[in-house]
């Protein structure tokens, strides 16, 4: 039978508390990310409404063509960011599991946080690439 102690478990929590710091900082940027999504998405409404009424500009479409693309980028950015989140929990979790079970998660440990990290740069150039695409069709001056 297995036994617990006190070391065990403050050790395993010990082992877990970068992880978890971690995750507070991508659970920040998720929500920079969703909030960013969320203008897109009230922009096309927008832009959609406006394409009904007679008058329509043909700049109009080529602003909900760049909209959608950047939704799309966004969107990429998001579910990148989540697994991340998800692997950084499965590092927590094995190591957790590996001070309960006194087992080496030294490999599970690294591949999930290899994994993560490489998840995390991904959603960051999405990332990167929606806001090059949100300023290099910025126009500012009047219509």
């Amino acid at each position: 039978m297995l036994e617990f102690s006190d070391v065990t478990v403050a050790h395993a929590i010990q082992l877990a508390v970068a992880p978890v710091f971690l995750l507070s900082g991508i659970g920040a940027i998720l929500v920079a990310l969703t909030n960013r999504l969320a203008r897109i998405i009230d922009r096309a409404r927008v832009l959609e409404e406006r394409l009904v009424s007679p008058d329509v500009h043909a700049g109009l479409r080529d602003d909900l063509k760049v909209l959608s693309l950047r939704a799309k980028l966004i969107s990429r950015a998001i579910t990148l960011c989540t697994v991340t989140a998800l692997l950084v929990c499965m590092v927590i979790a094995f190591l957790f599991l590996s001070g309960f079970l006194r087992f080496d998660a030294s490999l599970p440990v690294a591949l999930s946080f290899i994994a993560a990290m490489s998840a995390f740069f991904l959603g960051l150039l999405w990332f990167l690439r929606e806001i090059y695409l949100a300023t290099a069709n910025l126009r500012i001056d009047p219509r």
